[in-house]
């Protein structure tokens, strides 16, 4: 079963950490791009930042270039998301997804999708 996970959210106070794990089963990574999406209450769905599983390129959204750094640990099949200096408006659920057609922002070009994990950002 092909499965997306991801882990790390959670609660921080402004100019805080975390970081975001995506595990993937059921299916290898190494040849998929991985992107990071976050959906805040009624917004839509926004690219962060993807990565290319098969040789580590990577792009980024304007609003968290500098701030978020992603990275791959492809023996683990799991793709981070670390992220740094967070803001109040980088509260959403962020989401990992897998691109047969390598890494992309293009949120509708992805084919499997993780349940997503809840980041707050708030004093």
């Amino acid at each position: 079963q092909v499965q997306l996970v991801e882990s790390g959210g959670g609660l921080v106070q402004p100019g805080g950490s975390l970081r975001l794990s995506c595990a993937a089963s059921g299916f290898t990574l190494d040849y998929y791009g991985i992107g990071w999406f976050r959906q805040a209450p009624g917004k839509e769905r926004e690219g962060v930042s993807c990565i290319s599983m098969s040789d580590g390129s990577t792009d980024y959204a304007d609003s968290v270039k500098g701030r978020f750094t992603i990275s791959r640990d492809n023996a683990k099949n799991t793709v981070y998301l670390q992220m740094n200096s967070l803001k109040p408006e980088d509260t959403a659920v962020y989401y990992c997804a897998a691109s047969v057609r390598g890494a992309t922002m293009l949120l509708a070009l992805y084919d499997y999708w993780g349940q997503g994990t809840q980041v707050t950002v708030s004093s």
